[in-house]
């Protein structure tokens, strides 16, 4: 590959100091950047970002490339956060960071670093990019463990034409090590987890900030009061925790498990037992679909599919293919199948796309 010029998103943590570093070895002009994302309550409380900032700035000294700060915390507000209520207000669980992969970080960046007069971005991600006969694929990473590609299946040609993934051909303890070696100030920094703009704060509190809650009942399939919940949005398919219900004579001391939201009743539905016919389902239905290749892929092949992130991956075929909509059926029965999430779906290494689960 000829030397270019690279911009590196920059989060403050260990992957994509390393991606930096890697692409400046390979001979490339690279600078970095930190995206400011989220600007409400930014307090040192519950989040991070001052301090991933300045770890952020500390890499950029040692590895000696230059790095700047952009704000996209309006453009998030308007491409993610709204997005984000208004699919917890319709009782759905969505997933902001496959929103924000393909609104700030693989377009916002992108169009900005194309102002600064690069040539490519590239992040931290545990991805790759292939060409194939003119075609841009999304492959997973190297590293199964941590393959990243769930969260970029909305990603589109343009995108990936102008996207690196330096350690996605690594393992994270390779990674690690590169680090280490280096000495980086961030070099045994953990990986960040949840949800960027939450941040360690209690999640229902954060969204009882935004949300009108209203408490109502919990009951079984047939009807049986057994509990009460304090607001639909604060539950999800398959949540065990936080119930507030113990065992039953008929069902022993089984565990709950979230198995339905009944939005016009106000009504969570529990079942007990982790293999509840309930929470298991043979298909489902996705809509807002989106194709890497921009080509959709063939009805009755054989795929595979995810349903949440790290899940492995599950044997399915796509029947009743539109435009916008699919139904995907699974060779085993899929537990806890969640309206809001993402369904991707792979071919081999090749991610090919996905959409939103609807029911």
């Amino acid at each position: 590959m000829k030397k270019c010029r690279v911009v590196v998103g920059m989060s403050g943590g260990v992957d994509s100091s390393v991606a930096a570093y890697l692409l400046k070895q390979q001979g490339h002009e690279v600078t970095g950047l930190f995206m400011k994302n989220w600007e409400d309550d930014d307090t040192d409380e519950y989040c991070s970002s001052r301090q991933d900032f300045l770890d952020a700035v500390s890499v950029a000294d040692v590895i000696d490339i230059p790095i700047e700060v952009v704000n996209f915390s309006a453009e998030y507000k308007d491409r993610v956060f709204s997005h984000f209520l208004a699919e917890y207000q319709a009782g759905r669980t969505p997933n902001p960071d496959v929103l924000c992969n393909a609104e700030i970080k693989f377009k916002a960046f992108l169009d900005h670093a194309h102002k600064l007069g690069a040539d490519y971005i590239a992040t931290g991600h545990y991805a790759q990019v292939r060409e194939v006969g003119g075609v841009f694929q999304l492959l997973k990473g190297e590293d199964g463990t941590k393959d990243q590609s769930y969260f970029l299946y909305r990603l589109n040609q343009t995108q990936l034409a102008n996207t690196l993934f330096p350690v996605g051909h690594l393992y994270k303890r390779e990674v690690r090590q590169i680090a280490h070696e280096l000495k980086l100030p961030n070099c045994a920094k953990k990986d960040s987890t949840g949800i960027c703009f939450i941040g360690e704060r209690p999640f229902r509190e954060f969204l009882n900030r935004y949300l009108p809650h209203k408490p109502g009942e919990i009951q079984t399939p047939d009807g049986k009061v057994v509990g009460h919940h304090v607001g639909l949005m604060y539950y999800t398919i398959g949540q065990r925790q936080g119930l507030g219900i113990g065992g039953t004579r008929d069902g022993g001391d089984e565990p709950w498990f979230v198995s339905a939201k009944d939005r016009a009743r106000n009504v969570l539905i529990a079942v007990q037992g982790h293999d509840h016919s309930d929470l298991l389902r043979p298909s489902l239905k996705a809509a807002d679909l989106t194709w890497v290749s921009g080509k959709q892929p063939h009805c009755n092949w054989v795929y595979a599919a995810k349903t949440r992130y790290r899940q492995a991956d599950a044997p399915c075929t796509i029947s009743q293919l539109t435009r916008n909509h699919c139904q995907i059926d699974f060779a085993q029965d899929q537990w806890a199948v969640t309206p809001g999430q993402s369904v991707v779906i792979y071919e081999s290494k090749v991610c090919l796309g996905g959409g939103i689960i609807v029911e």
